[in-house]
């Protein structure tokens, strides 16, 4: 069942927001029709895709994107679990640890997550001693985030750890294919973020 917003539902379950793999919420004619469409796979050289050709193959990148990113960000968060930490919460100590102070907006946009979302990240870090926040000399309504010395003592000895558990599960490729697969995903990032979403049905 899906919801008016795009969520996926089963029954006697919370919804979930994308992204999941898209073949969860319709099923397996999904893959069937669209991912094993012989219009996927097929390489035209320089002619100019058809409309089934553009709409099989974005589909089929979403798919393997989200299936991929999801395989990556398990090991991530099994190792940051360890500590304690989820995933918010370790990204905003390590930008911390590798940008120095940040006002919190800056922050926010490294980390992407809500204002209200990333006070509630401050406050627990800052509550377990390893953030606190500072006033800004330029702006007394602005507030720096900065690592205390119980957090960058933390962070020293488990980012190291933490590298090599992301070594281990991007392992599958290559250190020349990363980099070639690193070049695509930021094009591709950004040709998104320019591109206009889809409006919503009033």
């Amino acid at each position: 069942m899906r919801r008016k917003d795009g969520a996926c539902v089963k029954n006697g379950s919370k919804p979930r927001p994308y992204p999941v793999p898209l073949d969860t919420c319709l099923g397996n004619k999904y893959l069937s029709a669209k991912m094993n469409d012989p219009l996927t796979d097929r390489n035209n050289g320089a002619a100019k895709p058809t409309g089934a050709e553009e709409e099989s193959s974005a589909l089929k990148l979403w798919v393997v994107l989200s299936r991929a990113q999801a395989a990556v960000a398990r090991h991530a968060e099994a190792d940051i679990a360890r500590h304690g930490l989820t995933l918010a919460e370790f990204g905003i100590m390590e930008a911390l640890l590798h940008k120095g102070p940040l006002l919190l907006g800056e922050l926010q946009r490294k980390i992407l997550v809500s204002s209200g979302g990333m006070t509630y990240l401050v406050d627990r870090l800052e509550k377990r001693g390893f953030v606190e926040r500072q006033r800004c000399p330029d702006d007394r309504r602005a507030r720096y985030a900065v690592l205390t010395d119980a957090g960058r003592e933390l962070m020293d000895r488990i980012f190291p750890e933490h590298t090599r558990a992301i070594v281990r599960a991007c392992s599958g490729l290559s250190t020349e294919e990363q980099g070639r697969a690193t070049k695509l995903l930021r094009q591709l990032g950004h040709a998104a973020e320019l591109a206009e979403p889809t409006p919503r049905d009033d």
